[in-house]
């Protein structure tokens, strides 16, 4: 820059303008900081309390008895049994619909009003309350359908719920898949539907796989659905099919937390429950990232 140029330059405003944008951004990292601090120090003291108040109470026992109302005797293995049965309906059913759902509203459909409007609505049952779909599944499965409160109605229920999550997050992963490939593969004369199998549907598989595995994540953790179409509080039988009556973890998390009003140790017992479901919850997330790193390196 020349000296003529340099003489334009107010060195003064300059370096005043300078000082403020640092002192402005010092302020904003301080802020983020302790937005971050605030958030682990709640965590911290949530996860110290559960394990102090559960860890002992975590045994084989506790793992294999069945649900009583004697707190020394009982056991979450209705419940775990329960959630399995569960998820044994919700991923399918969701994968499926989800996925199938998505394909077609991102690369069959023709952009156009009708479209965005669809596209709109999924985007907007994401964000709507759980307790709405637990109404849902109440009217539709339970009562019109006339299931009962059973693993089927209950696995359907969950399914609505998380659907839209699934249809998002696999919509958002077609997207992010270049379109050279695709490009290529209709260059080399594939069908649209060979091209979607074997070309986007294995590149965009690890975003789907993460969203999907995600979605079932926040399934095994919802209460008020469940609780809205009747899953009953104590559950002698161990469920051994989707047509019987079941519990779940988060559903006896919920009425052992009511029941330690009048019974302390079942706040213990609830505190033992939530770090088992914290550890499926966990085991459930490193299955997501192995299996992502896996199709990632293959691709």
């Amino acid at each position: 820059m020349r000296a003529s140029e340099l003489s334009y330059i107010d060195r003064a405003k300059v370096e005043r303008r300078l000082k403020s944008r640092i002192i402005l951004n010092k302020i904003a990292k301080s802020i983020f900081f302790l937005a971050t601090s605030f958030g682990i120090f709640v965590l911290a003291v949530l996860l110290i309390r559960i394990f102090s108040q559960g860890i002992g109470y975590i045994n084989i026992d506790f793992l294999t008895n069945r649900l009583s109302t004697d707190p020394e005797k009982a056991g979450i293995l209705g419940a775990i049994l329960g959630t399995v049965w569960l998820m044994i309906v919700v991923a399918p059913v969701t994968m499926i619909l989800g996925i199938g759902t998505a394909v077609y509203l991102e690369l069959y459909v023709k952009k156009g009003k009708i479209s965005s409007f669809i596209q709109t609505n999924i985007s907007n049952l994401a964000g709507v309350p759980s307790i709405v779909y637990g109404i849902l599944g109440m009217t539709v499965f339970v009562r019109a359908l006339d299931l009962g409160n059973i693993v089927l109605a209950g696995g359907l229920t969950m399914s609505l719920l998380i659907l839209p999550i699934t249809i998002v997050a696999t919509q958002e992963a077609l997207r992010a898949v270049p379109s050279h490939l695709a490009e290529a593969s209709y260059g080399m004369g594939a069908t649209k539907w060979q091209t979607i199998q074997r070309i986007i549907l294995p590149a965009a598989l690890p975003s789907i796989l993460t969203g999907a595995i995600l979605a079932l994540s926040r399934a095994i953790g919802e209460t008020a659905p469940l609780v809205v179409i009747g899953i009953p509080a104590l559950l002698i039988p161990l469920p051994g099919s989707i047509f019987d009556k079941f519990t779940v973890l988060p559903v006896q998390i919920y009425y052992w937390t009511l029941d330690s009003s009048l019974v302390a140790e079942y706040a213990n017992l609830a505190a033992a429950t939530i770090i088992v479901l914290l550890v499926v919850l966990l085991l459930l997330n490193l299955t997501a990232i192995i299996i992502r790193n896996k199709f990632q390196r293959s691709y």
